[in-house]
């Protein structure tokens, strides 16, 4: 199949790429490089995925309406696999014009090309943070209480009803899929699990927001990238999914195990709970498993083990 890949030198895009690449897709790459994080980095994600073999790299803004049209020309895609967003809740508090920008009106960008060229299916990368401080536990998809706290999730849950839309209107065929807390090798440097790795490694205390109750449904990236060729494959019309573990784990837990698999004890530094965060997430994946076969098979234990494994050879 040919897919155009946004945001494929990232951590779950480089991810996904090599997937793609391994089951021989033909895949086509748009990503911008861009500076929120340093922009080797992914470079080099990049420079893995080519052991798994060619692609082709195209760096644009998803945007850019007409560098997305010479993109789409070029790739010529029966499917888009749309990573490419602006991250994090925090940073969306200080900058939220920046992500209304990327993430809705990126989308909305790609979803025209989809229409204009008669793409046929659209995965969409969501998030957790489309529920917020949701009162049910676990978080089901058609939970008709959601209420976003970030404007991330604010933007996140937008792109899904443009997605919607553009299925009812047009045919377009959308797999959204809500990642919950996703870690491992090639995580992002801002990342809780990465952050406390890297200051235990330098012997700098970590910092622990509000009073260590909040846990999350930490989701290790191979079960991720399963539940995105499980979305690719799927003949969907309009469908949402939660992937995650589907287990909760406090933030002391988890730094009990990085000390573990670190052979470091941790120096803590209390901080008052951020704004824009949430006490819990927590997914239903009993839709995911239904429709797309998933069923994630590594547990914050081994996912740790192999991440602090890849931080101590990165």
């Amino acid at each position: 199949m040919r897919i155009l890949l946004t945001g494929g030198a990232g951590f779950i895009g480089s991810h996904v790429l090599e997937r793609l690449l391994a089951g021989r897709h033909t895949v086509t790459v748009v990503d911008d490089l861009d500076d929120y994080y340093e922009p080797a980095w992914k470079r080099r994600n990049l420079d893995e995925a080519r052991s798994k073999g060619a692609f082709e790299l195209i760096e644009a803004d998803i945007r850019d309406a007409a560098a997305m049209g010479r993109a789409f020309e070029a790739a010529r895609p029966e499917a888009v696999v749309h990573l490419a967003a602006r991250a994090g809740v925090r940073p969306s508090l200080e900058n939220p014009e920046l992500y209304q920008s990327v993430n809705v009106h990126g989308t909305l960008t790609l979803l025209e090309e989809c229409r204009r060229r008669g793409v046929a299916k659209f995965v969409f990368a969501s998030s957790s943070s489309v529920y917020g401080d949701v009162d049910r536990v676990p978080f089901r998809e058609d939970d008709a209480s959601i209420r976003p706290a970030s404007p991330y999730g604010v933007t996140k849950l937008i792109g899904e009803h443009y997605c919607a839309v553009w299925h009812r209107l047009f045919g377009l065929r959308v797999s959204a899929l809500r990642f919950f807390s996703v870690y491992g090798p090639r995580q992002r440097p801002d990342m809780a699990i990465h952050k406390f790795a890297r200051l235990m490694r330098e012997g700098r205390p970590i910092p622990l927001f509000g009073d260590g109750s909040s846990q999350r449904d930490y989701t290790y990236i191979d079960d991720i990238v399963d539940g995105v060729m499980g979305a690719l494959a799927r003949d969907d019309g309009f469908e949402i999914y939660n992937l995650g573990e589907s287990r909760t784990v406090s933030l002391p837990e988890v730094v009990t195990l990085l000390e573990g698999a670190l052979g470091v004890k941790a120096r803590v530094d209390r901080l008052p709970f951020q704004a824009g965060d949430v006490l819990r997430t927590y997914a239903d994946v009993s839709k995911a498993r239904a429709n797309l076969g998933y069923a994630p098979k590594v547990a914050i234990e081994e996912g740790i083990r192999r991440f602090v494994e890849w931080i101590k050879g990165r």
